[in-house]
């Protein structure tokens, strides 16, 4: 790898703030570090990510925690089946004393919507943020309205398995940068959390847990910047790409990784590296991050799930076999 300059003291600072991330949201949520860091490359991509796991398990914690610890306005929508796009996206409302109708925005107007069980709702409404996702924008009434700058919809999610859920189409999926799973917290790991709610700590009030606000957005758009100078060797845009035609001739998958979804590796390995204080990318950043990056893109065979398999246990196969350039 050829070197590159040193990092400006200001990048440096936004490295060091994004970085504090972690310590402070640990104050609310144990353990889930994996996570944090998927949001801030997400917030570092202008992408959105996608929560899953069991009921009880922190995941509406962890984002608020997180939008607590950065200097951004945040919404959230709490998704339930008699939700309307309107009701997401913002509706025009008629003024009696004007005679006209205002337009009254709906939260996603903010910089990071926490989108809370987003698949207790029916595919109608979920679609309404399809468009706010890509475009950046939402069409009311065939007028387009510009959503701010930066704007990621964290979106969470339980099992599909669970009853009143509808599974969110692919074209939706597609449009998360990362899916996180949250498993349930080891053992030490939940004794902690019991000893913290047995001296008085409140979920509900991040404020009396310490929390402060430790990053802001000029931080992000800094880094974000930063993170266009990280290089990325030919080599390593080939690794990409043989893991994404891999995934395409896999006899486990109906669908593989578009290059939407190689697109997508190639930023979050991108930001990994940057937040690593390195200014290339390597193999194992391209590994590390296939997995949140990539196991919502593809789409198991019906043989498959009966023996077994998972999206990440076909990932980790393809990893496997796909060279690692030297």
């Amino acid at each position: 790898m050829t070197s590159t300059p040193q990092p400006s003291p200001a990048a440096e600072r936004a490295r060091s703030a994004l970085g504090a991330l972690r310590a402070e949201v640990a104050k609310a949520v144990v353990g889930q570090e994996t996570a944090v860091f998927s949001l801030v490359i997400c917030l570092m991509c202008r992408g959105h990510i996608l929560l899953e796991g069991l009921p009880g398990t922190a995941k509406t914690l962890l984002v608020r925690a997180f939008s607590t610890a950065l200097r951004i306005e945040t919404a959230r929508v709490q998704f339930t089946p008699d939700l309307m796009p309107g009701d997401i996206t913002g509706s025009l409302i008629y003024d009696s004393r004007t005679a006209e109708f205002t337009f009254r925005e709906g939260p996603v107007f903010t910089n990071l919507l926490l989108a809370d069980e987003i698949n207790r709702t029916p595919p109608k409404t979920q679609s309404a943020l399809l468009e706010a996702m890509e475009e950046r924008q939402v069409t009311v009434d065939g007028t387009p309205r510009v959503l701010p700058d930066p704007f990621i919809v964290a979106a969470t999610q339980n099992p599909v398995e669970f009853e009143g859920t509808y599974p969110l189409p692919e074209a939706q999926l597609d449009r998360f940068l990362m899916k996180i799973r949250i498993d349930l917290p080891q053992r030490a790991e939940e004794v902690e959390i019991l000893n913290r709610h047995a001296q008085g700590f409140d979920p509900r009030d991040l404020g009396a847990a310490g929390l402060v606000p430790v990053a802001s957005a000029d931080d992000l758009a800094l880094a974000r910047q930063e993170m266009r100078s990280v290089q990325i060797h030919p080599a390593i845009l080939g690794y990409i790409v043989d893991i994404a035609r891999a995934s395409r001739t896999s006899p486990s998958l109906a669908i593989g990784v578009s290059p939407r979804g190689a697109t997508a590796l190639l930023n979050t390995a991108r930001a990994w590296a940057w937040l690593s204080g390195r200014a290339y990318v390597t193999p194992d950043d391209v590994k590390a991050l296939a997995f949140p990056t990539l196991r919502h893109r593809v789409s198991l065979r019906a043989e498959a799930e009966l023996d077994g398999a998972t999206a990440d246990s076909v990932i980790e196969s393809i990893l496997a076999t796909v060279p690692v350039p030297r």
